[in-house]
């Protein structure tokens, strides 16, 4: 029987930089071409809620975002697409769930304890206090087996396994007990200015960025001050750090050559990353283009009526289970 694996992505932006797809998108690509994995990928609606009140921009962006999963590779025929609040369950679920859980517990949490090591504790919402039991939600309404994640998010999954066994004690076995799928690779990518490509530190380049918009921001990659003769290690440097995942193995080879061999400047290594990553972008921004605002309605509505099967079947378990 195949493994489910879940991953989402909160609509609050209506583009995808190059680490949101080496950490999220190029995992699921190569989940969905194996026969081991059944894949499940939502656009988390509302958990957008949390931070974005303009539903009309989060109906943009979950379009956005979905013809940017398919421009890049991902498959609707091989790959479950839907959008949460399709689905009533995912609330319903959430409602259940937080009734069982204590603020103890919750304030444990790493997000809230930073708010509160930070003074803003008060200015939460309590959507956002409340995000990780929607989390929770979503991924044990669908029995889920693996959750891809970063490192730094392995306390949402525990969370959920936490939860699910609460449930499971007081009702008796209802929820598959989630597993974290870390990548580890990923989990350490450098990018523009040595820390993780992310919309907080404005260090990303996006997927749709046009061409001398990358060059531009390629050109700013913070380098050491050795000289062009001097030797290089490719593994400290930043330009290498990034390029390294959009080229051949033989490619790597020779690039990390020139870096131990000297007389390679970091001008040099710039160009070079350039011109591959605009040479992996072309072709998901052709894709992009191709893609309707009408097929992506299509898709969505096709697959949310199947999953609303699934999730409905689900929450009338627990209901009966409950007593509702």
């Amino acid at each position: 029987m195949k493994k489910k694996v879940l991953t989402g992505i909160k609509p609050t932006a209506d583009q995808l930089h190059l680490g949101n797809y080496l950490g999220a998108i190029k995992p699921m690509i190569d989940y969905q071409n194996s026969w081991e994995y059944e894949i499940y990928f939502f656009v988390a609606t509302m958990h957008a809620f949390t931070q974005l009140h303009d539903w009309e921009a989060i109906r943009r962006n979950l379009k956005n975002l979905v013809k940017l999963y398919i421009a890049c590779g991902v498959d609707p025929e091989k790959t479950v697409i839907y959008n949460q609040t399709d689905i009533a369950a995912h609330a319903q679920l959430h409602w259940v769930l937080s009734c069982i859980t204590t603020m103890g517990f919750m304030e444990r949490m790493h997000a809230y304890k930073d708010s509160l090591a930070k003074g803003t504790a008060n200015e939460v919402s309590v959507g956002t206090f409340c995000y990780p039991i929607l989390q929770a939600a979503d991924i044990v309404l669908y029995d889920v087996d693996l959750v891809p994640i970063g490192k730094d998010q392995k306390q949402h999954v525990e969370f959920s396994r936490d939860i699910a066994q609460k449930f499971n004690r007081l009702f008796g076995e209802t929820f598959v007990l989630p597993a974290p799928l870390v990548d580890e690779n990923v989990a350490t990518i450098l990018w523009l200015d040595g820390r993780k490509m992310s919309k907080s530190y404005n260090n990303f380049i996006w997927l749709l960025d046009d061409e001398k918009t990358v060059l531009k921001k390629i050109k700013i990659i913070s380098t050491d001050t050795k000289s062009v003769e001097e030797v290089k290690n490719p593994d400290e440097d930043t330009i290498y750090a990034i390029v390294k995942h959009f080229i051949s193995p033989e490619e790597d080879n020779a690039l990390r050559q020139k870096y131990l061999a000297g007389g390679f400047s970091y001008k040099e290594a710039k160009e070079y990353a350039f011109e591959k990553i605009w040479a992996f972008l072309t072709p998901i921004q052709q894709k992009y283009a191709t893609i309707s605002d009408e097929q992506v309605e299509k898709v969505l509505k096709e697959w949310a009526e199947k999953m609303w099967a699934i999730a409905q079947k689900k929450i009338t378990e627990v209901y009966q289970k409950i007593g509702f």
